[in-house]
């Protein structure tokens, strides 16, 4: 009992330190009016255009101020639109901040739904944070120099996720259908799927080509020869898991298997957010649904 209550209280300390680490904002740019901003939370894009700044995501409430400091680096212009990959809140934290300055926030149609619902719960609804602009499967914005595309990926991360491709940029930013170098967190409870998760790999394949840059939701800037590791990984745990599912192994035992993820453990996947363990439980969970 006594290791039991040291464990916890360890487990808040490093919690509540974490929270209160200092978060450094910073910017690196991708072309002459594309960067990319890492800070705490999932990775934003940002276009400076002729009506202000167009960003891709605002990670947590609490580091707007931060955030828009720093964007003060690029442009002197306001936010004026924004644009969410999907509802959790390490992407969506900062909109009600964002939409105080003037920004108007943009989103696939189910993304409203899941945050709308999840205020809800909580009860209230916060109406500021909410996208005001919907869409089904796609959306064109023309800009002066730059036309951007976003396209509705079904059931991967969520069942809300968008790719955001700059077609004179040449970037595409994915949100959180790809973790760098890292096994993925893939919301099951929210709509996301393993196959849905592979085939949003294989769309962004389709849109970009070698020279593109992409933007993962958490991780390194990256190419698409990481992407397609990234997906290639995707694709041989999926087929080793089947495999076990079909030979009849239980769940247990697919979980405790370390082998079905042990050449890509040995790569690092299994160093971020989750573990190889997490990977081969959720990779199951999601096959037998």
């Amino acid at each position: 009992m006594k290791k039991l209550l040291i464990l916890g209280l360890s487990i808040i300390w490093i919690h509540t330190n974490a929270q209160k680490k200092e978060v450094t904002i910073q910017i690196d740019p991708l072309s002459d009016n594309i960067y990319m901003l890492t800070g705490q939370g999932g990775n934003i894009g940002v276009f400076k255009n002729e009506k202000g700044l167009f960003i891709i995501d605002d990670q947590f409430a609490r580091l707007s101020d931060k955030i828009l400091t720093k964007l003060k680096t690029i442009s002197d212009q306001p936010v004026t639109m924004v644009i969410n990959t999907h509802f959790h809140g390490d992407h969506t934290g900062g909109n009600e901040n964002m939409a105080n300055q003037g920004a108007t926030i943009f989103a696939q149609k189910n993304v409203r739904s899941r945050m709308e619902s999840r205020q809800k719960e909580k009860g209230s609804i916060i109406s500021k944070s909410l996208p005001v602009i919907t869409f089904d499967e796609g959306l064109q914005l023309y800009f002066e120099k730059e036309n951007i595309r976003a396209f509705h990926v079904h059931n991967a991360h969520t069942d809300g996720d968008v790719l955001i491709y700059f077609a004179n940029g040449n970037v595409l930013h994915m949100g959180d259908t790809f973790f760098n170098g890292r096994y993925p967190y893939i919301d099951l409870k929210s709509g996301g799927s393993i196959k849905g998760y592979i085939k949003a790999s294989e769309k962004a394949l389709m849109i970009i080509n070698d020279d593109t840059k992409i933007i993962p939701g958490h991780g390194k800037l990256a190419t698409k020869k990481d992407l397609e590791s990234f997906l290639a990984m995707l694709k041989e745990i999926t087929n080793a898991i089947q495999k076990e599912i079909d030979s009849g192994k239980s769940e247990d035992s697919i979980v405790k298997n370390t082998t079905l993820t042990a050449s890509y453990d040995a790569k690092g996947f299994g160093s971020g957010y989750i573990n190889p363990e997490q990977m081969r439980k959720t990779v199951y969970q999601s096959l037998i649904k």
